[in-house]
């Protein structure tokens, strides 16, 4: 009896932890694995947690050690005496560091000493605010000093009024030492003001500490240069786009071997989101999207001979991998995530093609959760290609139950859908609410050759929309969708998405929900920061009367030339400090709900940027937006 009642005991426990789903709560207390490097040993490999608290509305980070070969992960204190720091020269007389320096008069104390209360701004050219702050007139530098205490820095870029590491996002990948510590080379894109709005001319630069002179290494290139590294046999190489102003252009993977430069990618059709040499100098692995998917290629480096150069995928699956870690032996360590996986450090060997999970920061947690599936299915378009969508199925699915379905539409507009592990748009999470998620692949996306990734820029509302339409369409022919309960979501250009489906879906959504959206393509241009990506994107500027392509974009691709079709609920979410698609768009787009008497909310983040950052802000976005979708689907 008594053996009978433990077992039933048992079984209700494990029927009991079976059941539970991801929540918002729990998204936000899992840890986020960051890898800092390989040990100077090669034995282990070192990374930081950095765990939310919802309470305290901020993170805290701790640093591991763990074996390569696997075992248990150990705190540290620093890493010091750990990592090899690639800021200090290989002779190690010098350290390379950045600081922020003020340069440019700007403020109205700057110019007006006396009047010290004064916030005026004055600014004579565009680039006056980035992504989330605005210019102050002060600029990143690259410094170096001998290493040694008291040492006196010397800034390599004085007096110009040029970022490196590039903002807003760079940090000390934008500079490295030359294998014999004689020079400094540094990413930046020396244009200011409007010019440098305007541009995505990036270049390498060289600085050499005996003479003070700097040499531009990428001269010849107008597009992107970033990435510098050199190869174990001192090859500088980098990572290049070609067109200027064209941020999402092909990344190709460039070496500069006894003063010619190899492009190792050109005629591999794809394109490159980072890379790692090899120890021996003769192979560069790198990670690109493919098929919904990131994953490791290879391509081997001929130097000056006529040897082939050729591209092989390494790894294959339903997985994201995102950091190259480096090397131990046969083993590349990696980060991989899935779409109900946050990331986690694994080792690949490359001999024996296979997988060994080594850090564990999150697994105990998964093993409580009854975690969504994850489909693939090929949609024919309405040009007659084959379109990825994934389809993820909420937890103990079942297919005899009709479910209320969301279509995702993707931002960038040219960023990949894979099997990413988003912190507030998480596939797993929205499940493990009830709803079917339909993703497509939609034109604009890599991983599906250029021609697939290009056909997005200047056509805004053409073929991509009629990819989302055939998209849901397909699912919706499925019995366990529930064709009156489809909503429509998405963020940045998904957020346009969603603006423009609005008023073309002919009853399709019942309800919509649009994240920092763009919603008028003419205010869009006059208040955006990065205008260079609208002068791409929309061909021209809408005064460009002569201007066909331009004149598309202003009139017929603009989400506020269709309001007067709009007839469903919308929630709009917008952020304060977004410069990127700035607060106007929502505002706009939710006075035109309103004024139409469309069933409307605006939830405004003063403090946040394109993106939800603090944790009980991110509390406060996921509880309105599955609340939105109780209300209205």
């Amino acid at each position: 009896m008594k053996k009978v009642l433990l077992t039933t005991l048992i079984m209700m426990s494990l029927n009991a932890i079976g059941q539970n789903v991801m929540s918002p709560e729990l998204l936000w207390k899992l840890g986020r694995v960051t890898p800092l490097g390989i040990s100077k040993d090669a034995k282990n490999v070192v990374f930081k947690v950095s765990t939310p608290s919802v309470e305290e509305n901020k993170s805290s980070s701790k640093l591991y050690t763990i074996p390569v070969t696997g075992g248990n992960a150990v705190e540290i204190k620093d890493t010091k005496d750990i990592l090899a720091d690639k800021n200090i020269s290989p002779d190690g007389k010098y350290v390379v560091y950045n600081e922020e320096v003020k340069i440019d008069k700007v403020l109205g104390k700057d110019f007006y000493p006396n009047l010290t209360k004064s916030d005026a701004q004055i600014y004579d050219g565009l680039d006056y605010r980035h992504w989330d702050t605005w210019n102050e007139g002060k600029f990143n530098h690259v410094f170096y000093k001998e290493n040694k205490d008291g040492a006196k820095g010397i800034d390599i870029l004085k007096g110009e009024t040029f970022d490196s590491p590039q903002k807003p996002f760079g940090g000390d990948e934008d500079y490295i030492w030359s294998p014999d510590s004689k020079s400094i080379f540094y990413v930046c894109k020396k244009k200011a003001g409007t010019a440098y709005a305007i541009s995505t001319n990036t270049d390498i630069y060289e600085y050499n500490l005996e003479t003070q002179k700097t040499v531009n290494k990428t001269d010849g290139n107008l597009g992107y240069d970033t990435a510098p590294q050199f190869s174990p046999t001192g090859n500088l190489t980098w990572l290049q786009m070609k067109r200027d102003g064209y941020e999402s252009d092909k990344n190709d993977i460039i070496v500069e071997f006894k003063g010619i430069k190899t492009n190792l990618t050109a005629n591999w059709d794809g394109t490159v989101d980072n890379f790692i040499w090899s120890k021996d100098g003769k192979t560069v692995f790198f990670v690109a999207p493919i098929d919904g998917t990131k994953q490791i290629f290879a391509v081997n480096f001929p130097g000056l001979t006529k040897i082939a150069i050729q591209v092989r995928q390494i790894t294959k699956g339903d997985f994201d991998v995102n950091d190259l870690v480096g090397f131990s032996g046969d083993e590349i360590i990696v980060t991989r995530n899935d779409m109900n996986h946050a990331a986690e450090i694994y080792s690949f060997n490359l001999k024996k093609n296979t997988w060994k999970q080594l850090s564990n920061v999150n697994t105990e947690t998964y093993k409580t959760l009854t975690l969504s599936k994850t489909e693939r299915r090929y949609v024919t378009t309405t040009d007659g290609k084959k379109m990825l969508v994934w389809v993820i199925l909420p937890p103990n699915f079942d297919a005899s139950k009709k479910y209320p379905t969301l279509l995702y539409c993707q931002g960038g507009p040219q960023s990949a859908l894979t099997q990413s592990y988003s912190y507030r748009w998480n596939f797993s999470l929205m499940a493990a609410k009830g709803y079917v998620v339909v993703a497509p692949n939609r034109r604009g996306m890599p991983g599906h050759g250029v021609e697939w990734n290009e056909q997005i820029s200047k056509d805004w509302g053409g073929q991509v929309m009629d990819d989302y339409l055939s998209a849901i369409d397909d699912v919706a022919k499925e019995s366990y969708v529930d064709k009156s309960r489809l909503g429509c979501v998405g963020a940045s250009y998904g957020g346009y998405s969603v603006f423009y489906l609005a008023g073309i879906h002919k009853n399709r959504f019942k309800t919509f929900i649009a994240h920092d959206g763009v919603f008028n393509t003419v205010s869009m241009l006059g208040t955006t920061e990065e205008v260079f990506f609208n002068n791409w994107d929309f061909g021209g500027a809408y005064w460009e009367k002569d201007n066909a392509v331009a004149q598309k974009a202003y009139t017929t691709f603009n989400p506020a030339t269709l309001v007067q079709n709009w007839n469903r609920p919308i929630l709009i979410f917008q952020g304060g400090k977004d410069y990127r698609v700035p607060i106007g768009q929502g505002q706009e787009a939710f006075q035109a709900a309103q004024l139409r008497g469309i069933k409307s909310r605006f939830v405004y983040f003063p403090d946040e940027n394109h993106w939800v950052l603090k944790p009980q802000n991110a509390q406060v976005w996921q509880g309105e937006f599955f609340k939105w979708l109780s209300e209205t689907l």
